[in-house]
């Protein structure tokens, strides 16, 4: 049995938007089982992750993925198997991550500092998935047959 790889698009270049906001660090595209679909960094940021390396990106995108599936746990756990998770927000002592659903397969999380305007940003990244969700969406993969 063989089969193809196909590479994904870097979907990158769509976040620059949201990056350009006051207080947004980085911003990545994650395909619902982890895989990093796109991320950007603000300019001339400072501090310990100045700007995302891939390997970085990477590793967000799977800790971004773990966050989401353990959002959907718990709303199905407290609300029932069929509740949706709009979005996730994380506070820490340097700032927010907030995820959000973004297409078939597919979220988008923004980090913050501490001193940004989480509802903008918030509004802006529904803005951003609306605009152009079916970019970001990632669809099922095919399954691999015998023939293959």
């Amino acid at each position: 049995m063989t089969g193809t790889i196909t590479r994904l698009p870097d979907l990158g270049w769509m976040l620059r938007p949201l990056t350009e906001i006051p207080g947004v660090r980085h911003a990545v595209v994650v395909s619902e089982d982890g895989l990093r679909l796109g991320h950007a960094s603000a300019e001339k940021l400072t501090g310990p992750v100045a700007a995302l390396s891939v390997a970085e990106a990477e590793a967000l995108s799977a800790a971004c993925a773990a966050m989401t599936m353990t959002g959907r746990s718990t709303a199905a756990l407290l609300f029932g198997r069929g509740a949706g998770v709009r979005q996730l927000m994380l506070e820490s002592e340097h700032g927010f991550v907030l995820f959000t659903h973004a297409g078939i397969g597919a979220q988008l999380g923004v980090a913050t500092d501490t001193d940004a305007d989480v509802g903008l940003v918030a509004q802006q990244m529904q803005l951003l998935v609306a605009k152009i969700g079916a970019h970001l969406s990632s669809q099922p993969r095919d399954p691999v047959t015998d023939s293959s």
